[in-house]
């Protein structure tokens, strides 16, 4: 085990169970699945494809840890127990240290004007049926500038990425944990 100088950033995460996120990667690994914000369909169907493949990531030994927006654990556990997702561990940084540490940084107007994003956003809303909210300012569900992103960790250290290029994006969770 490093030297807690040595540690990352993340190092200090700590989950809704109690556990710190360093110490478990270290021992198993864990997909880590930073969101945008509860008031966008493509949070809420990340939500869904994650709690359709939990049982399957779990079974290869995966902990699955969703990192929110949200300052009131609560809000998102609403949002969780929605897509039959709870109990999950997940962590609250309504600051965004932590995206920032994983380099997830805010969308640009053409990421969230696009074309592509109505399309996609008209499937997610009206024919997967997850809604959303227009409300892109509400700090209560979180930040709707914010992109998300997807990392697997294991030996303290991170092994994969999925960095969005675009709110839209639909990462391939099984591809992802390969490793």
């Amino acid at each position: 085990m490093s030297s807690e100088k040595n540690q990352p950033l993340w190092s200090q995460m700590v989950t809704s169970s109690g556990d710190d996120l360093y110490s478990i990667c270290l021992e198993k690994p864990v997909l880590l699945v930073f969101l945008r914000f509860f008031g966008c369909s493509f949070c809420r169907e990340a939500i869904s494809d994650i709690s359709k493949r939990r049982q399957s990531l779990e079974k290869q030994g995966f902990r699955l840890v969703l990192v929110h927006l949200a300052e009131d654990a609560a809000v998102a556990e609403r949002f969780f127990k929605r897509y039959k997702l709870f109990p999950i561990d997940h962590i609250g940084d309504p600051e965004m240290r932590f995206y920032r540490e994983f380099g997830l940084g805010k969308a640009a107007p053409a990421q969230l004007m696009g074309f592509m994003n109505w399309i996609r956003g008209f499937q997610a809303v009206v024919i997967e049926g997850h809604g959303g909210s227009f409300s892109a300012f509400n700090p209560e569900l979180g930040d709707g500038f914010q992109m998300p992103g997807v990392f697997v960790l294991f030996e303290g250290e991170i092994r994969r990425s999925f960095i969005h290029k675009h709110p839209y994006d639909r990462p391939d969770y099984e591809e992802i944990c390969q490793i």
